[in-house]
């Protein structure tokens, strides 16, 4: 590893940009070629950018001996075979989540990293929250006694289109598997998922076989319960909320604000929306994620997301479909 990181990545679209617009202002840190099968949209960004090579073949990533990590922002259908060839060509990985939507899939890929010997890491970028690290360390350091319940609320601001929805994974892998890991990162392993749901913002959503809405209780392996409330439609702004309560107190996060304001007259009291979406709220999350990833691979140390963390979440995800679709209580698998 050199001074200076090299970076491909794979996918020019909302997330992967937002990655390469924060690395662009990090030190020791070099985007030399992105890939993208519909490189032509991207390419003035790209030239504002001064991005050596944008393309549309991701083997000009894996065959340039320079670039030493790929960053992995693809649609999900594409991340197991981009996994393997990364590692094929010893390359470290970030790759954003969900790794995939099979869970065999995801085990062969997750064999090849082993078997290569490279660094991953799974983008589950709100471990990188400040606010939710607090609450963890609450948790973690006993100041709330014995954890009794962990509550978690995450609603969008605006529902998704349909033709998103049907390639999406559904609500589970999509949008509330950041809420699986949060929930294992705040409390530890989950064993039982109990899931309901109901299309409620947009009843279409339904005839494509999902849902906008639900609830979803945990059982962890400490015997604490956990409760996580989706939406996909706050119509005041991006709803990011939790709650670690327990045998000596409680722990929790608001939502953020563009200013912690709040006026007050004989006609009401009033204060700032939450902010819109995620790319507002989790901004330095997603800086300092990427940071952490780079000290792991520069020191040889183990990355603060695994790719076992996101098998696990994954896992959560399919569980939580399968009880949605039973109307039963799913234990969730480990890894063996």
């Amino acid at each position: 590893m050199t001074n200076t990181i090299t970076v491909g990545v794979v996918g020019a679209g909302r997330i992967g940009k937002l990655h390469v617009e924060n690395m662009l202002r990090m030190d020791g840190v070099s985007v030399k070629t992105i890939a993208d099968p519909f490189a032509e949209r991207a390419q003035e960004w790209a030239d504002k950018l001064h991005i050596p090579h944008l393309v549309t073949d991701p083997n000009e990533i894996f065959s340039d001996s320079e670039i030493e990590v790929v960053f992995i922002c693809s649609p999900t259908d594409t991340h197991v075979d981009l996994i393997k060839r990364s590692a094929a060509a010893n390359k470290h990985i970030f790759c954003e989540k969900p790794i995939s939507f099979s869970d065999e899939e995801t085990m062969a890929a997750y064999q090849a990293v082993k078997e290569a010997g490279v660094q991953m890491q799974v983008g589950f970028n709100r471990r990188f929250d400040q606010n939710y690290a607090r609450v963890k360390n609450y948790v973690e350091t006993g100041k709330i006694g014995e954890l009794h319940i962990l509550r978690i609320t995450s609603r969008d601001p605006e529902p998704p289109t349909l033709d998103y929805v049907k390639s999406s994974g559904g609500i589970f892998m999509d949008m509330t598997i950041h809420d699986f890991d949060m929930a294992r990162f705040v409390a530890g392993e989950v064993k039982e998922v109990y899931a309901t749901g109901a299309a409620l913002v947009n009843p279409d959503i339904a005839t494509v076989g999902d849902i906008d809405t639900a609830l979803i209780q945990l059982t962890f392996e400490s015997g604490a319960l956990g409760i996580i409330d989706n939406s996909r439609q706050a119509v005041y702004g991006y709803d990011q909320r939790i709650e670690a309560f327990g045998s000596k107190g409680s722990a929790e996060s608001a939502n953020e604000t563009e200013t912690r304001v709040k006026f007050s007259s004989n006609e009401s009291v009033s204060e700032d929306q939450p902010l819109h979406f995620f790319l507002e709220r989790y901004n330095h999350a997603y800086i300092d994620e990427v940071q952490q990833f780079f000290t792991a691979i520069q020191t040889d140390s183990a990355v603060p997301c695994t790719f076992e963390d996101g098998i696990m979440a994954q896992r959560i995800a399919a569980a939580a479909k399968e009880s949605l679709t039973t109307g039963r209580p799913v234990a969730v698998k480990k890894i063996q």
